[in-house]
């Protein structure tokens, strides 16, 4: 009973430490990645579909992306889709593929998006920490049913407290390392 409990509770801070990667993939730092136009969404024959799933989208340099269809007559679609988008680049069209300059980071807006950062990084905490009180909340139902005893109770919620402190020192990591790339010029 409480190794499904533990398990449980592993799984769900494992989540959050899945969603805040996705999360901060999309955040602009200086360097071009493929990842940063997964918003991109084209009308594909009526469907609105990933860019990734109706072109190859690659990085030449640090600094640039070429969007090359698999068909041409999507080009386009392809370009109004990322005028649409909120990703602030603005695609230059040759005929064949697409190509989008990365520009530069102001000092006031890497501020912005390492202040945009710590709080992604504090909602996953808080979300470890619920996945910590669901867990606790399971033990201690467990104990008043009289499934555990008195001891077992408290050594999961010792056991449960430490997964916690190891899984929010992944998130603290993450955004760090995250805060240090977007920082460095």
């Amino acid at each position: 009973m409480l190794n499904e409990i533990k398990d449980e509770a592993k799984k769900s801070m494992e989540k959050s430490i899945d969603s805040l990667a996705v999360e901060l993939k999309r955040v602009r730092t200086g360097r071009a990645q493929v990842s940063m136009l997964d918003s991109v969404k084209v009308d594909y024959y009526g469907n609105p579909s990933p860019l990734n799933q109706v072109a190859s989208v690659s990085c030449p340099d640090a600094k640039s992306f070429v969007v090359a269809p698999w068909e041409a007559n999507l080009l386009k679609e392809i370009e109004q889709a990322i005028v649409r988008s909120d990703i602030g680049m603005a695609p230059q069209n040759d005929g064949k593929v697409i190509r989008l300059k990365l520009p530069e980071l102001t000092e006031e807006r890497r501020k912005a998006l390492a202040k945009s950062i710590k709080k992604t990084v504090e909602d996953a905490r808080i979300s470890v920490r619920m996945a910590r009180r669901d867990a606790n909340d399971k033990a201690k139902k467990a104990l008043k049913d009289k499934a555990i005893t008195e001891d077992d109770s408290k050594q999961s919620s010792e056991e449960i407290q430490k997964l916690t402190n190891d899984y929010i020192a992944k998130v603290d990591k993450i955004g760090q390392d995250k805060e240090k790339e977007l920082l460095t010029v």
